[in-house]
């Protein structure tokens, strides 16, 4: 292998093209083999780089030709699948000619050359920054490249700009220069941000149908968004977004407690992409969890509640839940479905969802739900962002709290067996709330019920009975059963006029008195003072709190 690289610089155009190619195909074998030091991987990598600009740009002697091109890029993209040789590509004045050959050359080959960037802003992070500062201007031909048509060109310009706004404190500078900077020939407010609402839109039209390179070019749209609408508030001064938050410095502020105007465009783009049905058999399948953690990071404000809600009247009641993902029927006709309500897309989507993953009454822990999962996904992972985006649709607004109450729990709802039993979305939520092997899901479930109930222990016990929120109440610090009260709006009978058992949210029946000997109760506290004992070793509960030590010590107990 000691002799590619004078077998390289051997090459010339007169040569012919097979010598090329031969020479090509050994600095691959011994990439592949592994059998090129560092130093001469370096080497190689600047003299294939000089000889494309040579031939492809500036028309002078090289030793390549232009139909040696797509092999040069392809042996110069292998070349730099390292972080160190990724440095040398990674200069300004490398950077500064690959963005060259990727704008001056042949559309054929254009894409290979923004490969080669895509390629050196992943591996090397200095080149992000040397690629998006005024000395290269990679950035403004990114931008410039999402307004092409090419499906390839949209792509990699994503996948470079979402690479180089990854860091908010290194990239700050280039993220405020795409919300603020006026550009020549862009829609709207003619920033890029309008650029790049523009192509999802044009994207998102393209979701209806199973296309990966859509699905590519939309993802890292999507992660660039994401990237900007989280990093610019946190560079700007911006105004906060609830009561209950303070000023903070910019390293503290929290994803969604602060919000720009500026990035007001972005938001009807994400929600018609949010609406768009696609043909995955996943129903959280790529682009939907990205579009989500998006809408995350918006705002929800009386001044945009018609763009999130569309024209909804005040909290209509929906139909019983428990004929929706058991029946099939997630996507029936709702009341008011004809407009764009997110709070009622984003239920139905985490009814079918669960429904896939969870089918029937499934035990939420069962191993046959990570079976169905996508090889390297959680069902933490998928589900959770979509879950707390509906938590955020409570907090934000009454009528979409109200609305998503009722489509969980509607005021007819059959109680007449246990609410964690059903085959439902709200049987599948509370199995999840007593889920060990899930225990984001477990935590953010519990949440979203909480919002639905006003925030209120007692509003959530009426509604779900205490035993099935308990362990989640426990972790606010409420530890025995909140006592029934009449302003907190949670049913305390059913809608034909039955009492409602507090502890488990079902219809209260009378019970025949039991009766046991002596040895059968000291059977039930044994096993009693086991499970309380467990709760101790596992933290969540301090021993002065255990009732049945506390009854042992005080003598109520024989010990």
């Amino acid at each position: 292998m000691s002799q590619i690289l004078p077998q390289y610089r051997a090459l010339s155009t007169s040569a012919s093209g097979d010598q090329a190619s031969a020479t090509f195909a050994a600095i691959l074998v011994a990439l592949t083999a592994k059998q090129l030091d560092v130093g001469l991987r370096k080497t190689l990598t600047q003299l294939i780089l000089d000889d494309l600009r040579a031939a492809l740009v500036d028309n002078i002697m090289s030793r390549l030709s232009k139909d040696d091109a797509p092999r040069a890029f392809t042996t110069l993209k292998s070349l730099g699948s390292t972080p160190d040789v990724a440095s040398i590509l990674g200069t300004s004045s490398n950077l500064r000619c690959l963005l060259t050959l990727s704008t001056k050359i042949d559309d054929s080959l254009q894409n290979d050359a923004l490969r080669c960037i895509a390629n050196t802003v992943l591996l090397n992070e200095s080149a992000r920054v040397t690629f998006v500062s005024p000395e290269v201007d990679g950035g403004n031909v990114c931008v410039d490249l999402l307004q092409r048509s090419t499906m390839e060109h949209v792509f990699l310009a994503s996948r470079i700009l979402f690479l180089c706004t990854a860091d908010g404190s290194s990239a700050a500078p280039f993220i405020q220069l795409l919300v603020e900077h006026k550009r020549v020939h862009a829609p709207g407010s003619g920033t890029a941000i309008d650029i790049i609402g523009s192509k999802l839109d044009d994207l998102a039209e393209l979701m209806k149908e199973e296309n990966t390179a859509v699905k590519d070019a939309i993802t890292d749209l999507l992660k660039l968004i994401f990237n900007i609408c989280v990093h610019y508030p946190k560079l700007v001064d911006c105004e906060v977004q609830s009561p209950e938050v303070t000023n903070a410095h910019t390293d503290d502020k929290v994803m969604g407690d602060y919000w720009s105007t500026r990035l007001d465009s972005l938001l009807p783009p994400l929600l018609r992409a949010f609406h768009v049905n696609s043909p995955s058999s996943n129903p959280l399948g790529t682009p939907l969890p990205h579009i989500i953690h998006s809408l995350m990071t918006v705002p929800i404000l009386p001044t945009n509640r018609s763009l999130w809600f569309g024209k909804q009247p005040s909290a209509p009641t929906l139909p019983d839940s428990a004929s929706s993902s058991s029946a099939g029927s997630t996507n029936r006709d709702i009341p008011h479905s004809g407009f764009k309500d997110s709070a009622l897309r984003a239920y139905k989507l985490l009814d079918v969802t669960l429904a896939h993953f969870m089918p029937g009454d499934v035990n939420s822990d069962d191993p046959s739900i990570r079976s169905r999962l996508p090889d390297g996904e959680t069902l933490d992972e998928l589900v959770s962002p979509l879950v707390i985006l509906i938590t955020r649709f409570c907090l934000g607004d009454e009528d979409a709290k109200v609305r998503t109450r009722n489509c969980f729990i509607p005021p007819n709802i059959d109680r007449t067996n246990p609410l964690e039993t059903r085959s439902d979305l709200l049987g599948r939520c509370l199995r999840l709330l007593q889920s060990v092997y899930h225990s984001r899901l477990n935590r953010v479930c519990g949440e979203m019920f909480f919002a639905m109930c006003d925030c209120d222990a007692t509003t959530l016990s009426g509604y779900l009975g205490y035993g099935n929120v308990a362990g989640f109440l426990f972790q606010k610090g409420v530890v025995s059963a909140p006592a029934r009260s009449s302003t907190s709006g949670a049913p305390t009978t059913t809608a034909t006029g039955l009492p409602i058992n507090p502890i488990t949210g079902t219809i209260e029946t009378e019970h025949e008195p039991i009766h046991m000997t002596d040895e059968e109760k000291e059977q039930e506290v044994s096993k009693l003072f086991v499970l309380f004992e467990r709760l101790e070793k596992m933290g969540a509960m301090p021993p002065s709190r255990n009732p049945i030590r506390k009854a042992i010590q005080e003598g109520k107990l024989g010990g």
